[in-house]
């Protein structure tokens, strides 16, 4: 399989790809926390709905155009006080991992963040997921919580953990 791929802006043709990632993830991992797989429709919504926040979902994808990975971050808490700060999520579709595509995503994302004058990024990724821990600690991340016991899935309590990344150095919001 080759390892080349592009990052680009996702765009509405990307849903069915980007559904059958997450709905991998749903039905495989413990990534996400829910149950129940989607359809390319609710994923089309969620696409437009991150655009419409002015907020990017970029993926990763081979030469064919088929999507290797998604990456978006949404508004941490809605209140104005938290404006500056961004909750992440990233997927990799599961034969695509290992290639540099979560590393790449992940380094365009935080680069999207930057330029909109984002001040912190947070991942809250399961506790028993090292392969996700050591890539957001490889990219500057820090572990700054765990919350034990706050998710199930497949019967058993899932921890989860969050890690912070600074993305500038402003001492006050104004500068």
């Amino acid at each position: 399989m080759s390892t080349s791929f592009d990052i680009r802006d996702a765009v509405a043709a990307d849903a069915e790809g980007i559904a059958a990632i997450y709905n991998h993830a749903v039905l495989h991992t413990t990534a996400i926390w829910i149950d129940t797989p989607v359809d390319v429709a609710n994923r089309a919504a969620w696409l437009a709905g991150v655009q419409r926040q002015g907020y990017p979902v970029l993926v990763a994808a081979d030469a064919a155009g088929a999507v290797l990975g998604y990456a978006a971050f949404i508004d941490w808490r809605p209140f104005d006080g938290d404006s500056h700060t961004v909750e992440h999520s990233i997927y990799i579709r599961h034969d695509a991992r290992g290639r540099g595509v979560g590393k790449a995503l992940m380094a365009a994302l935080i680069a999207r963040a930057r330029a909109l004058g984002k001040h912190v990024m947070i991942a809250a990724i399961d506790a028993a997921n090292p392969a996700s821990l050591a890539l957001h600690k490889t990219l500057g991340f820090v572990e700054v919580g765990l919350l034990p016991q706050v998710g199930m899935k497949f019967g058993h309590w899932r921890n989860l953990a969050f890690l912070q990344l600074t993305l500038d150095e402003r001492k006050t919001p104004e500068g």
